[in-house]
């Protein structure tokens, strides 16, 4: 099969890198596990050889008859056709309540596949992805740092990131031009901060980092109206009320602080209705 360059398709190829994937997924026999895009069934066949129960979502119909031919008769493997930006996880793996995931990802539907499996939490406990290596280092850096953006804020507020380890390009056919790396993600129980609105505190990290150059101040006052305030003048006060200095920018501030802010803005909102 040759790879579709409008799905974003990359191949693994051998067995050295699918094999460390799986080893450090360590499926348990007889576990759920959600492959995303399983190709030409690399990881596929090595999760179903350790005991696993596959359910495979492909999107590719040219796809299809390849992974049935190579596992329809196998009792551990169930193959859904479909988008998994737009699939219930949680009705998929049902009677199970739980399951972990496993995943080769497009490079270009990276971010909001990830948001599309955060909010599934609720029965994904845990998330072992391969992506861009860039994609990578944005999900799992620390404040302070150039990578520490919107992405690390969003997936470490709802998990725990971990990254293992990087592969090549050279491990995929067609090889890519840039390097790969694989992350594993533990859904928290709890978000890292006390957020009293989730909704609002997307948006406001979102307005935080709108110009990364720009101090919170400047950025929040070209924002206002996003996070429902009435008018720019209520900025330096939420600003003082959450104790965070205006001139400081985005990538230095911790999830709590943002949350701080957020819940601030909430207080506010909920005293003028």
């Amino acid at each position: 099969m040759r790879a579709k360059r409008r799905l974003g398709q990359n191949f693994l190829v051998g067995s050295r890198y699918p094999r460390r994937i799986v080893e450090a997924v360590s499926p348990q026999s007889g576990e759920t596990i959600i492959e995303i895009g399983p190709g030409q069934g690399a990881l596929t066949e090595l999760l179903i050889e350790r005991g696993a129960r596959v359910i495979a979502i492909e999107l590719d119909r040219g796809l299809v008859p390849l992974l049935a031919g190579r596992f329809g008769g196998n009792g551990n493997f169930r193959l859904v056709e479909a988008d998994a930006l737009e699939i219930d996880f949680c009705e998929t793996i049902a009677p199970d309540a739980t399951a972990r995931v496993v995943a080769n990802l497009p490079y270009y539907i990276s971010t909001p596949i990830l948001r599309r499996l955060i909010e599934h939490r609720r029965c994904l406990r845990e998330l072992t992805l391969m992506l861009q290596r860039e994609v990578v280092e944005r999900i799992a850096a620390c404040p302070g740092g150039k990578e520490y953006g919107f992405l690390s804020v969003l997936a470490q507020l709802y998990c725990e990131a971990e990254k293992l380890f990087d592969v090549p390009p050279g491990a995929f056919r067609p090889a890519p031009k840039v390097w790969s790396s694989v992350i594993r993600l533990r859904t928290r129980q709890q978000t890292a901060a006390t957020v009293e609105d989730e909704s609002l505190f997307i948006e406001l990290t979102k307005v935080l980092f709108a110009q990364r150059r720009k101090t919170i101040l400047n950025n929040l006052r070209a924002g206002w109206s996003r996070l429902g305030l009435t008018d720019g003048a209520q900025v330096n006060q939420l600003l003082s009320s959450s104790n965070l200095d205006p001139q400081r920018r985005a990538e230095t501030l911790s999830i709590e602080e943002i949350a701080r802010l957020a819940n601030a803005i909430n207080s506010n909102q909920h005293r003028e209705r």
